[in-house]
């Protein structure tokens, strides 16, 4: 199955809420990070091969139609490249307000120094942290750093397959360039900040890793009732 929709937005810009966006639109499943959480070492072990030069990415995405968040949007030039009939989707935010969301939740430090010393480390180093230089925390930086990401996914991206969304732009821009109708729901509004520290997420996701694959597939369902009730 070939993707159909690449995620080439940075994590913290809306991308679960995409994903769930996506998936209600029929282009599910979604890869996102915590689908890798979700199933265990065996996807974590495929991007390892991904940082060490060996990509599969027909095996990674099987049985997925579409994809967004890390560690997939730092690889959407060769992803849009392996799978040319693909529309590609920028999701967006406020630069100032990204860097505030990532040091408070993905990027923290403590919770990378965690990961770096786990048996993830080469995963997280090589296909989430690689360009930050180890610059997490230098604020300039990564404003800098987002501001110029999306100016090269916009200046390289094909102009007919590239949509920037925000999440406030809702439905209606993502379903006519997907070419489907527009749903009766709401956009879904998901992964704040709040939602993480309601729900634990932070601590699930770097604990056993049974613990994780269950906190995350959790965190998952719990995101998708909250957005569609169901």
């Amino acid at each position: 199955m070939a993707l159909e929709v690449i995620g080439a937005g940075l994590g913290r810009t809306g991308t679960l809420s995409l994903k769930l966006a996506l998936e209600k639109l029929g282009f599910g499943p979604c890869y996102h990070m915590l689908e890798i959480v979700s199933a265990g070492p065996d996807r974590v072990d495929q991007w390892v091969d991904v940082v060490r030069g060996n990509p599969d990415w027909n095996q990674i995405f099987e049985g997925f139609r579409s994809t967004v968040d890390y560690p997939a949007c730092n690889y959407w030039r060769e992803l849009a490249d392996h799978n040319p009939d693909a529309k590609i989707i920028l999701s967006t935010r406020d630069a100032q307000g990204w860097f505030a969301s990532v040091n408070k939740t993905i990027f923290a430090p403590e919770r990378i120094e965690n990961f770096l010393q786990s048996p993830l480390a080469e995963f997280i180093e090589g296909a989430l942290l690689k360009d930050f230089d180890g610059r997490t925390n230098d604020q300039a930086f990564m404003v800098d750093f987002f501001k110029e990401w999306e100016a090269s996914v916009i200046a390289q991206a094909p102009p007919e397959r590239l949509l920037v969304h925000r999440p406030a732009d809702g439905w209606e821009p993502l379903c006519a360039f997907l070419g489907v109708e527009v749903p009766t729901e709401a956009y879904p509004r998901v992964n704040t900040s709040d939602d993480m520290a309601a729900t634990g997420m932070t601590k699930k996701v770097a604990g056993s890793p049974d613990d994780a694959k269950a906190g995350a597939r959790g965190y998952i369902e719990a995101m998708r009732r909250k957005a569609f009730g169901t």
